[in-house]
């Protein structure tokens, strides 16, 4: 028998900007929030080997370009290799609300309808989480052979341990 997998991927959601009315004169900067969730294992000693288990896993191999999960050496703009449990910093959820929050809001308010979508699908699990990783700076020579296509990019990894879950979370823009 095959022992059980340490992150199992059970689904994904995509909040897209462009599918909120701004009114007239505002604009959705073709921003976006793509959240990958998974169920972690129990097994899973420390948040560490979870971050490890959640590189190595196939679905964290998406650049969000709109090619998908690729069976590629890329994630993000990054090449795969150069991100490491040490490339993510243990945040507060303050910090990853205001980052969120800042980014999404940076041409000004979002409209109702979208903020009670990020209240509910990306705030909620961010206070809720047990633990909070932000990817950190990564060197100019990290960027992949067609990075960096992004000219925001915001990755968080949430760890919930009595729920068993672990959360992907990529803000970004087009």
């Amino acid at each position: 028998m095959e022992p059980a997998p340490n992150l199992v991927h059970l689904d994904r959601s995509f909040i897209n900007f462009r599918d909120f009315d701004f009114g007239e004169g505002s604009h959705h900067g073709y921003r976006w929030v793509d959240a990958k969730h998974f169920q972690l294992s129990p097994e899973v000693p420390d948040d560490r080997d979870a971050l490890a288990a959640l590189i190595s896993h196939p679905q964290f191999r998406d650049t969000y370009d709109g090619a998908g999960v690729q069976d590629w050496p890329r994630h993000g703009q990054w090449w795969l290799d150069r991100i490491t449990p040490d490339t993510y910093e243990a945040v507060d959820a303050a910090t990853v609300v205001d980052v969120i929050h800042s980014w999404a809001n940076q041409h000004g308010n979002v409209p109702e309808s979208l903020a009670s979508r990020l209240r509910q699908e990306i705030y909620a699990p961010i206070r809720k989480a047990t633990s909070r990783y932000l990817l950190g700076q990564l060197p100019e020579d990290a960027f992949h052979d067609y990075g960096p296509i992004h000219i925001d990019y915001h990755e968080l990894v949430l760890i919930d341990r009595p729920a068993g879950t672990l959360e992907l979370l990529v803000a970004a823009d087009d």
